[in-house]
């Protein structure tokens, strides 16, 4: 591979980190690791440069790095390991930087910086108005304006956070596999539990959507583009007609442009 200068980016989740090679626009490299707080600078370190050596890049290339994290004790670790190893200080992703858009929210900086890197990708592939769905640890609905702004969204829990929540909490109910049973009406506990657990993913995410839409429409006089992103974006999109594309790697992507945002905006002062 060409060691030309690369953007990496980095999303860090509740469940998963997620990293993306960038070369120009196009992904050309992505991997995910558990997001484990009790590792330290050193530790993510090993398996980052493992990634890296794998798909032919030297750390030297990487030009920039951009980090999107709900996880604040993770966002220092991955910093440091990010200066020590690539010699370059990090985009940290937040309301704080020039997004282009205005955010809808009583209080901004409330708005995890993987919704924002969401809405941004989002917006720029598709325009507005949107309801982007991230299925992730929470299932996340962001709603964007037909003028780019951010008007706020849904919350709730995500399908995997469902499942052991309800293993956790019922003593009988045993942990399970997910996917899909061969009948909406289970026969033994398992497929009962996959069962409500899936095909109520699905409906309720179509309900929501449903909600969502009435509102938007009455703001923007239009629906909205529905996107789906996230583990289990492409297992809903299969079972529902709602979402329109599905978009895997749309946080990575929202990380790269806001930091091309960004340097445009330091070239310009």
């Amino acid at each position: 591979m060409a060691q030309s200068k690369l953007f990496l980016a980095i999303d860090i989740g509740n469940t998963h980190t997620v990293l993306g090679i960038f070369r120009a626009t196009r992904l050309i490299a992505d991997w995910r690791l558990t997001s484990a707080l009790q590792r330290t600078a050193d530790e993510i370190s090993v398996p980052v440069l493992q990634f890296l050596s794998m798909a032919g890049v030297a750390p030297k290339s990487i030009a920039g790095v951009g980090i999107s994290s709900v996880v604040p004790d993770l966002t220092d670790v991955y910093r440091t390991m990010v200066r020590t190893h690539f010699r370059v200080e990090p985009l940290i992703v937040g309301s704080d930087l020039d997004l282009g858009f205005r955010i809808l929210y009583e209080d901004p900086k409330a708005v995890g910086a993987d919704r924002l890197c969401d809405a941004v990708a989002g917006y720029e592939k598709y325009g507005g108005p949107l309801i982007i769905i991230d299925f992730g640890t929470a299932t996340t609905y962001d709603v964007i304006a037909e003028n780019g702004d951010y008007l706020g969204g849904v919350i709730a829990p995500g399908i995997e956070t469902s499942a052991a929540d309800l293993h956790r909490r019922a003593a009988k109910l045993p942990k399970i596999g997910l996917q899909l049973p061969a009948t909406i009406i289970g026969t033994d506990t398992v497929s009962s539990m996959q069962a409500g657990i899936l095909w109520g993913a699905v409906d309720s995410m179509e309900g929501m959507i449903k909600r969502i839409q009435q509102v938007v429409v009455k703001k923007e006089g239009t629906r909205a583009t529905v996107i789906a992103t996230g583990g289990f974006s492409t297992f809903v999109s299969r079972n529902s007609n709602t979402i329109a594309h599905v978009e895997p790697t749309l946080v990575l992507e929202g990380i790269r442009l806001i930091s091309e945002r960004t340097e445009r905006g330091k070239k310009r002062r």
